[in-house]
């Protein structure tokens, strides 16, 4: 099912905090910002080697995971896996009674699909989201 790592996700409370830091503490200094309004958040994208690097946060109390960052507070919010087909890794995990959040995929950011597996899954405690990239660019 999964083809390769796609990305990290870190929730942020504040993008430019968080891109200062990158930048002084590892140079990192080659970021993308991408405002995402209709999900109520701001992501940072960067490349380190073959995986991408999304700073994200939110820009209301209504994203999706504010509230796991006034809890939890900063850090990794999910792993991105990358797959050929989302909508057939869907059904696979439908089918061994994997608990979903998304039961269809949604656009994500770059031209892609994203779903996202709930983190309760066997008290794993880590939220998986599946990626298929349109192009078959990473």
């Amino acid at each position: 099912m999964f083809q390769a790592l796609d990305h990290i996700g870190f929730a942020v409370e504040n993008l430019d905090d968080s891109i200062a830091f990158y930048r002084q503490a590892f140079g990192i200094s080659d970021w993308e910002r991408i405002p995402m309004p209709e999900r109520h958040m701001e992501v940072a994208a960067t490349r380190v080697g073959n995986i991408m690097v999304e700073l994200i946060s939110p820009t209301s109390e209504e994203a999706s995971f504010a509230k796991y960052l006034r809890e939890k507070g900063p850090g990794i919010h999910h792993i991105a896996y990358r797959v050929d087909d989302i909508a057939a890794s869907l059904n696979l995990l439908r089918e061994r009674g994997v608990r979903l959040i998304d039961e269809t995929a949604r656009p994500g950011i770059h031209n892609t699909q994203v779903a996202f597996v709930h983190p309760k899954n066997a008290n794993q405690g880590v939220l998986v989201e599946l990626v298929q990239h349109a192009d078959g660019t990473h």
